[in-house]
């Protein structure tokens, strides 16, 4: 997850980066080589540190990774500053993700692509940043978070949601980049490429995405009551459904596209 978060983050920073076609490629990769390697570490040094794995999954905390930290430990205060750490680094990580969702809402809405585009679309002119984006994603997230208060099984189903979406994403881009190599079409001019490797990382990767966006729709337990379904199936489907109908009534005669160059008054 922190290896496709990651990814995530630097690509919707596109806009705001010089030289993005170059840079950000650059960046991605030596994301995934730098995280990869510190997530394997950090991977074999957990599954060596685990200890009883009844005792982590019964935890009087409800947080298995914090049983985890005092069982490699043993010691309270190291346990605490461990979790101090993991925390600070989730609120630098929660920040970057909100910073980037305001970001992808208003090129969204500069493109029109989204209901009341005019107002989301709108830049501050004192502090050249899209306020009313960022409020409004300030907003939501935390009305998300209050789902948690009422309903786990809602949060959870919007966790799941959010990762299949993600993922939907990826694979729409990476399919119609294999269907158009394949068909012979000229890809758009770019600053980076994979070379002669290219289509098959982008065949590999659809390999690999298709089962997880298969299996996170999925219940994580069986017998499957209302209280242990995974309804993000259904939130996925009724969002597509809306969107699909919001495209087809108003969205087709006003989305031009994304806009290719952007030019400051």
């Amino acid at each position: 997850m922190p290896l496709y978060r990651s990814m995530m983050l630097i690509s919707k920073a596109a806009e705001e980066v010089e030289d993005a076609g170059r840079t950000l490629p650059r960046s991605i990769m030596y994301s995934v080589y730098l995280n990869g390697a510190m997530g394997f570490l950090m991977a074999v040094t957990m599954c060596f540190c685990l200890g009883d794995l009844a005792t982590i999954v019964d935890t009087p905390t409800g947080y298995p990774f914090i049983q985890v930290f005092y069982n490699a430990t043993g010691s309270y205060t190291a346990t605490n500053i461990l979790v101090t750490i993991f925390i600070i680094n989730l609120t630098a990580c929660d920040i970057s993700v909100l910073a980037t969702a305001s970001r992808q809402l208003w090129s969204f809405a500069r493109d029109k692509g989204v209901p009341f585009s005019g107002w989301f679309a709108q830049v501050s002119p004192t502090m050249h940043v899209p306020v009313r984006a960022t409020a409004a994603s300030v907003a939501i997230t935390c009305l998300v978070s209050l789902i948690n208060i009422g309903s786990t099984t809602a949060l959870n189903a919007l966790v799941s949601l959010g990762v299949a979406a993600g993922i939907s994403s990826y694979y729409i881009s990476i399919a119609c980049l294999i269907w158009r190599r394949l068909a012979g079409a000229p890809l758009p001019p770019r600053r980076w490429s994979l070379g002669r490797y290219g289509l098959a990382i982008n065949i590999a990767s659809l390999c690999f995405l298709t089962p997880i966006w298969f299996f996170v729709f999925w219940p994580l337990a069986t017998p499957v009551e209302p209280s242990s379904m995974n309804w993000a199936v259904v939130i996925y489907g009724g969002v597509i459904i809306w969107s699909l109908v919001y495209y087809s009534i108003w969205g087709r005669h006003v989305y031009v596209g994304p806009v290719t160059v952007v030019k400051r008054d």
